[in-house]
């Protein structure tokens, strides 16, 4: 048995975490953008939604590395 190889887990945890970084880093784009050209309605409506998303989906993926952890330290 090969010991090196990532498990399936551990590459939806990684994969995961990557695609809520980019939601990020998108969302934090947006916000500048829209901040910069005035629709300052636009970004509160943004900024309301993705507080009450984000941490949810934070909490989610903190959920899911933390259950990787224990699976990859018991392999």
């Amino acid at each position: 048995m090969n010991q090196d190889r990532q498990s399936r887990l551990f590459n939806l945890a990684s994969r995961f975490l990557k695609y809520f970084f980019l939601f990020l880093f998108g969302f934090a784009v947006a916000y500048v953008l829209s901040l910069s050209f005035g629709a300052a309605n636009i970004a509160i409506f943004l900024l309301s939604s993705a507080i009450a998303s984000v941490w949810r989906l934070g909490l989610l993926l903190f959920c899911l590395i933390a259950t990787t952890v224990v699976v990859e330290s018991l392999r």
